[in-house]
Formats: structure tokens, C-alpha cells, sequence
């Protein structure tokens, strides 16, 4: 009835954030995106750093995709909050 993969289209899986203020010269970038993993799971893949330079990185494993998408939207969230866009 319904198709499982047009379902999970409509949450993000791949966002990226900037936070630029030319007066702090702040201009920083942080990227989140959901990889399968080799175990059936997903995984929240986390990439943050200076703009223009090699970021830090880190992966957090989820059960599935689902728990991968409310772990970034909550994340996200928390970013917007604190100036990026």
C-alpha cells in the first residue's frame, strides 16, 4: 500500500548548518547525515569545524534509521538554537 522508501523521504537524512559572525570571526559549519551501517542499523554521522579547514567527525550507531532521524532533528534543533542556520 504504502511504499516504505517514499515514507522516509520526507525526514532529512543529510543536513548541513553555518554559523557566521564576520564581528567574532566565527564562521563555523557543522554537517549531520544517516549512513547504513553493515549490521542492519543506521548510523548519525557528525562533521563540525571551521569553515575552509578539515572538520572533526564522529558517528554515533542507532538500532535503525528511525532512531538515526530523531537523534539528528533533535540535534538539529539544538543547533538552530544556538545560531546556526
Amino acid at each position: 500500500m504504502f511504499d516504505t522508501v517514499s515514507q522516509l523521504e520526507i525526514f532529512p537524512t543529510d543536513l548541513q548548518m553555518r554559523r557566521v559572525d564576520p564581528a567574532r570571526n566565527m564562521r563555523r559549519f557543522y554537517r549531520m547525515s544517516i549512513q547504513p551501517d553493515l549490521f542492519g542499523g543506521a548510523s548519525l554521522v557528525r562533521e563540525w569545524g571551521r569553515i575552509g579547514y578539515r572538520g572533526q567527525m564522529m558517528s554515533e550507531p542507532h538500532a535503525d534509521e528511525g532512531q538515526a532521524v530523531t537523534a539528528l532533528m533533535k540535534l538539529a534543533r539544538v543547533k538552530q538554537r544556538r545560531g546556526y542556520a
